[in-house]
């Protein structure tokens, strides 16, 4: 009987390490679906130390806040802060719906998740928090202006809206519809709800 030499695990650089552990953090949360994750769960998952965690996110705080600075820039280079800034409402509405759609369909609905857990009050980052109002806050002054409404209509119309994409987005990464007909569907509900509004 031989011995066999131990596999070797391959030293991460920092950079690497730290997109495995929002990679790993990502698909924990969306399999949990709820916050904060199971720091046992989440070591095992990534194969390193809650120390090493640690080292790279002191708290779950930082970790959730690292992961919403990832999407919205994903989202940004996607457009979403430049279609959000359009003068006409439903083109603005639509292409910010198309744009979050398509993030929440390839990438699952880890904003969502993040930002409307508890866990998560009153520790946001600044910049996050100012990016997020920044693109509702132009929406709904824009709605305000084209359709005579109240502040509040505004952004209450503004959240029911971005439901669609979400919900759309979601049904298509989980599989339960073609991105296509996701893709469909979702601007078709937008355009329908933008009638209604107006």
């Amino acid at each position: 009987m031989t011995d066999r030499p131990k596999a070797k695990r391959s030293r991460l650089d920092p950079d690497e390490r730290r997109q495995q552990l929002l990679r790993v953090a990502t698909a924990l949360l969306l399999q949990e679906g709820v916050l904060p994750l199971p720091m046992p769960k989440f070591s095992e998952a990534a194969q390193v130390s809650k120390g090493l965690i640690y080292s790279y996110f002191p708290t779950q705080y930082d970790l959730f806040n690292a992961l919403l600075r990832e999407h919205f820039a994903e989202l940004e280079a996607a457009g979403l802060v430049k279609a959000s800034k359009k003068r006409d409402l439903p083109q603005a509405a639509k292409e910010c719906a198309n744009i979050y759609f398509h993030h929440v369909a390839t990438r699952g609905p880890v904003i969502h998740l993040i930002l409307r857990d508890l866990f998560m009050t009153g520790q946001l980052d600044p910049q996050i928090r100012k990016t997020q109002f920044g693109i509702a806050g132009r929406l709904a002054r824009l709605a305000r202006a084209k359709l005579k409404m109240k502040s509040e209509e505004a952004i209450a119309a503004y959240s029911l809206l971005m439901a669609i994409p979400e919900d759309a987005g979601r049904l298509v990464f989980q599989g339960e519809l073609p991105l296509d007909r996701g893709e469909e569907l979702c601007m078709k509900l937008v355009d329908s709800a933008l009638a209604a509004i107006a």
